[in-house]
C-alpha cells in the first residue's frame, strides 16, 4: 500500500494540491498564448481528456494580457509560466492567473522578486519554484558540479535557496519542482528534496522526448517516486499533442492504483492466430474510451480461442476470428457477429454499459 508523504496543502483556484488532496494531472498548452481562441480550444480539449490544471507560456506582455480572456472561457485553474521578466509575472497575476511558475534566480534580483511575491500575495496565487538542471546558478554549479544521480545537490540547493528568499518576504504558498532530463537524477533529486521540505512537490522529467521515449522515461521516474509516496501533482512532458500527456498520466496513476479515470483497456499483443485488424480495432475502442467516465474494464483480443479466457475479468470484450468475431462479458459469449458488424455492435453495447455504470 502506497503511503503518501503529508505535505502542506495549497490551492490553485479551487483545486487543492498537497496534503490529503488527490494527486493532480497537469499539462501545458503548446499554442501561442497570444491567440486566446486557439489556446482556449486546446485547454477545453485537454479538460475533456482529464487535465486538472493547465499552464500557459507567457513570453511577452501581449501573452500576459491574453490571460484574462482565456480565464473567462475555461473552468480549470490556469498557471502562468514566466522566465526572466518579473513584469510579466505581475501582469499575468493581474490578468487572472491563479498561480505562477518562476525560477526566482533569473528574475533579476531581490527587488524584482519582491514585486512578484507582493503581487502573488494580493491575488492569493501560489508560486511554483521551478528549477531545471539547465538553469542552476553558476556558483552552485561551481560548488557541486552538474547534477547527476550520485550528486544532485546543486538542484536541491538552488530550489531551497529560492524558496528561502520567498519565505523571507512573508510568503509560503509554494510548491517546488526540480526537473532533469535524466531519469535517475530526477528520482534521486526528488527523494532528497522530499526529505528536506514539506512543501508540495510538482514532479516530472523535463525534455523527456516523444511518445515512446517520453512515456517510458516519465513512467519510470514518476512511477518510482509515486510508489514511494513522493509527489502531489505532475506533468508527463511529451513532444506530442498534450492530450497524450493526460492519457499517459492517468494510466500511470491507474497502474499504481492511486486514481482511476474512465475505463481501463486491456488488449493482447497479437500473434500468428490473429485473423482480424486488431490494431485498428484497439485504436478505435481506445479513442471512444477517452470520452467515458465509468471504471469499466474493456478488452480487445485477437482471437476467439483464447480471448474470453485470457480476459475473463473484463466487463466487456471483443475478440476477432476469421471474418467473424464475438462480444463477450465476464468471459461468457454475448454475441457472435460478422467482422463488419462487430465494432458498431460492440461500441453500442459499451456505451450502454458506460451509461448504466454512472447511474
Amino acid at each position: 500500500m502506497i503511503q503518501r508523504k503529508q505535505t502542506k496543502k495549497i490551492y490553485i483556484g479551487d483545486t487543492p494540491v498537497g496534503g490529503d488532496a488527490p494527486i493532480t494531472v497537469q499539462s501545458m498548452t503548446n499554442t501561442d498564448t497570444r491567440d486566446a481562441a486557439a489556446t482556449v480550444r486546446q485547454i477545453k480539449g485537454l479538460k475533456e481528456a482529464g487535465c486538472e490544471i493547465i499552464r500557459v507560456a507567457v513570453p511577452d506582455m501581449e501573452a500576459a494580457q491574453a490571460i484574462r480572456s482565456i480565464r473567462e472561457q475555461i473552468t480549470i485553474p490556469l498557471i502562468a509560466d514566466i522566465h526572466f521578466d518579473s513584469r510579466l509575472a505581475v501582469a499575468a497575476l493581474e490578468q487572472g492567473a491563479q498561480a505562477i511558475r518562476i525560477n526566482p534566480g533569473n528574475l533579476g534580483g531581490p527587488d524584482k522578486l519582491a514585486r512578484v511575491v507582493d503581487a502573488a500575495k494580493r491575488h492569493k496565487a501560489p508560486i511554483r519554484v521551478g528549477v531545471n538542471s539547465g538553469s542552476i546558478e553558476k556558483d552552485l554549479l561551481a560548488k557541486y558540479g552538474y547534477p547527476t544521480p550520485e550528486n544532485c545537490q546543486a538542484l536541491i540547493e538552488s530550489a531551497l535557496n529560492n524558496v528561502a528568499a520567498i519565505e523571507k518576504l512573508g510568503f509560503d504558498e509554494i510548491k517546488i519542482s526540480i526537473k532533469s532530463s535524466d531519469t535517475l537524477t530526477t528520482v534521486a533529486g526528488y527523494r532528497e528534496l522530499s526529505r528536506r521540505t514539506d512543501y508540495p512537490l510538482h514532479i516530472g522529467v523535463t525534455e523527456a522526448g516523444g511518445l515512446i521515449a517520453g512515456t517510458v522515461k516519465s513512467s519510470v521516474a514518476l512511477g518510482i517516486l509515486l510508489f514511494e509516496g513522493i509527489g502531489d501533482t505532475f506533468r508527463i512532458s511529451l513532444t506530442r499533442d498534450p492530450v497524450e500527456e493526460i492519457r499517459v498520466g492517468f494510466e500511470l496513476l491507474r497502474s499504481l492504483r492511486i486514481r482511476e479515470r474512465g475505463p481501463e483497456l486491456i488488449s493482447c499483443p497479437t500473434c500468428g492466430r490473429t485473423r482480424i485488424d486488431l490494431f485498428s480495432l484497439a485504436e478505435e475502442v481506445e479513442r471512444v474510451l477517452q470520452t467515458m467516465q465509468s471504471n469499466l474494464k474493456v478488452a480487445v483480443m485477437g482471437c476467439v480461442v483464447n480471448g474470453p479466457g485470457e480476459a475473463k475479468e473484463a466487463d466487456i470484450g471483443i475478440a476477432g476470428g476469421h471474418g467473424t468475431g464475438i462480444i463477450f462479458k465476464k468471459g461468457e459469449i454475448f454475441k457472435k457477429l460478422p467482422e463488419a458488424e462487430l465494432l458498431p455492435a460492440f461500441l453500442k453495447e459499451l456505451r450502454k454499459m458506460d451509461t448504466e455504470a454512472q447511474l
